[in-house]
């Protein structure tokens, strides 16, 4: 399968990839980023699957969401008849299920069912038993238990079975895991768990007012979004997935399952500006317990539950997605420098006052604590928000996010009746400024560059009058965005900065796909710009690149015409649905 050829469904605390074959290639439970039992998607039928199709079909006729939730419908059409595969995850009460109903639309359908459970990232070949008729699979701290309508046949490597649906029938499947010390969960009415889950996406996503040609898009951005939030805690995690390849058989493959606080603080601001007040003080309670501490100790990424420690290591007996090696779990970036995460912070967090986020106790003085370490550092060079492997470097976009901390926080004085050494900002925010137009600005091609003499460009860049640093129509900006259309898009798309054998930025070989993020900030720049034509056509353009349910991965190769990277990605249906708005 491509990886635009799957759909996630989830419970706000884990997810799975479906594919359009019927196939679940892709769960860990009972989080984000704990180990996968089905793991096919970063290696192979021996990492476990679980298909559930219409006999000698290769993929469904059709897919789609019912209308406003994350339950999958897919429409299966035979000689004999038609039958439907809904595939969905009930919001949790106590154990994680996964529910999959079988229903007949016409005549008869026969239908097949191979299930491949492999815990651990795989690995692990559970020992597998019929109780009462069921199968009971147990592996180490794993068990999970499957309710089927048919017998089972097989042992640990693979079960399989048939049967037939006719027209007005349902047949339901549900798999349920807990901790294997623990009994065996009670069991539940899959059709009343359908009726829950779809009333509860319904009713989530009623605040949401948009009107207008691109609602389709953005509320469709708003579940996916909803769907990557770990709802015992708040956090947000980039992708539900690891070491699906920027690059189709290279080693740009990262695990996007934890809370990076860049993206999410772009969330908070998504979720306030759509009405979701509630979700957004849930992230910043989250915010304030990850980040409490030592404001040198702060991190650009945390677990859903804000740990600290994600070590990054290679999973050496899979054989990555289309051969992309090595598929990793943790994240080497954690204890990156990345000046631009305190930026991006503070500024959240005032916005979120401003938009009527309600105060914390002790947010204030976290705050402050965490401008007094940037005040000390901003003039450092970093790793940047691409969290390069290469060497450290004054990037542009991390001083200017330095200076948006600064700039905030005057204005937190200003605006909100705060108290603080506001003159001391303000004058770390001039010398941000003027030294940024000083050192990060090319004035004989009239662009800003990526870092402090360099010649390059980076997409970041196009932050610049989005973030307020100058306005949109400073010759400087435009110079900046026309330099970046001439020079980092390729086919109609966005690159996040230049790769070739004559630059060593971000250490690591082979090039990456059209980042995503970069085209709807191009899109929003353009906008403000007063190019609205321009910026229209780019973010149709995006839109047509979303897949038949409507989600879209980190990176696109236009060459290929595939998504390429983790996916669904968050960092990039945040962008959608600000640029939505920014052209609304």
């Amino acid at each position: 399968m491509r990886i635009e050829d799957y759909a996630l469904i989830g419970d706000t605390q884990s997810a799975a990839l479906v594919g359009r074959d019927g196939s679940i290639d892709w769960l860990c439970l009972p989080r984000f980023d704990s180990p996968a039992c089905f793991a096919k998607l970063v290696g192979d039928d021996s990492n476990g699957f679980w298909r559930l199709a219409a006999a000698g079909q290769e993929v469904a006729t059709r897919r789609a969401y019912g209308r406003d939730t994350l339950i999958l419908e897919s429409v299966w059409e035979t000689s004999t008849g038609t039958a439907k595969v809904i595939d969905f995850m009930p919001p949790r009460q106590t154990h994680p299920r996964l529910v999959r109903i079988v229903e007949g639309m016409s005549g008869t359908v026969d239908m097949t069912a191979e299930i491949s459970i492999r815990f651990d990232y795989g690995r692990i070949v559970p020992w597998g038993r019929r109780f009462d008729g069921h199968l009971h699979v147990i592996g180490g701290p794993d068990s999970v238990w499957i309710h089927a309508p048919l017998h089972l046949e097989g042992s640990g490597e693979l079960y399989t079975g048939t049967f037939t649906i006719a027209a007005g029938e349902r047949q339901a499947f549900v798999f349920t895991w807990h901790p294997s010390h623990q009994p065996e969960p009670d069991t539940i009415d899959p059709s009343e768990q359908l009726t829950e889950t779809r009333l509860f996406w319904e009713d989530w996503i009623s605040p949401c007012r948009l009107a207008g040609p691109w609602r389709g898009a953005v509320v469709r951005s708003l579940i996916t979004l909803k769907a990557l939030t770990y709802s015992p805690t708040g956090g947000i995690v980039a992708a539900p997935t690891t070491s699906l390849p920027e690059l189709l058989g290279g080693a740009r493959n990262w695990d996007y399952r934890y809370c990076w606080l860049r993206d999410a603080s772009l969330m908070l601001d998504v979720l306030t500006d759509s009405g979701y007040i509630e979700e957004a003080g849930a992230w910043r309670d989250w915010l304030l317990r990850a980040i409490a501490g030592r404001p040198e100790d702060l991190q650009v990424m945390y677990g859903v539950a804000g740990e600290r420690r994600l070590p990054e290591q290679p999973l050496d007996w899979l054989a990555g997605y289309e051969g992309s090696r090595p598929v990793r779990t943790g994240n080497g970036a954690v204890s990156q420098l990345q000046l631009d995460v305190y930026g991006e912070v503070l500024s959240c967090l005032y916005r979120s006052r401003k938009k009527g986020v309600p105060p914390h106790d002790y947010a204030w003085s976290i705050v402050c604590s965490l401008m007094d370490y940037l005040e000390r550092s901003w003039n450092q060079p970093d790793e940047g928000l691409w969290e390069v492997r290469g060497p450290r470097r004054h990037f542009v976009h991390s001083k200017v996010m330095a200076w948006a901390a600064a700039d905030r926080m005057v204005r937190a004085v200003q605006e909100l009746g705060r108290s603080g050494p506001v003159h001391r900002w303000r004058t770390m925010r001039d010398r941000i400024h003027a030294q940024v137009c000083d050192k990060g600005f090319d004035s004989q091609r009239g662009t800003f560059t990526q870092s402090y003499g360099s010649r390059e460009l980076d997409a970041s860049l196009l932050l610049i009058p989005i973030l307020g640093f100058l306005p949109p129509e400073d010759p400087r900006v435009v110079g900046t965005i026309d330099a970046i259309k001439s020079e980092l898009m390729t086919n109609g798309l966005v690159v996040r900065y230049p790769i070739s054998d004559s630059t060593d930025v971000d250490g690591l070989p082979g090039a990456e796909g059209a980042f995503l993020a970069c085209s709807f900030w191009l899109a929003e720049a353009q906008a403000l710009l007063g190019r609205k034509d321009e910026a229209t056509e780019l973010f149709e353009r995006l839109l047509s690149l979303t897949n038949d349910v409507g989600l879209l991965a980190e990176e696109y190769d236009p060459i290929q015409g595939r998504q390429l990277g983790n996916f669904p990605q968050a960092f990039t249906h945040i962008k959608l649905i600000r640029t939505a708005q920014a052209l609304s």
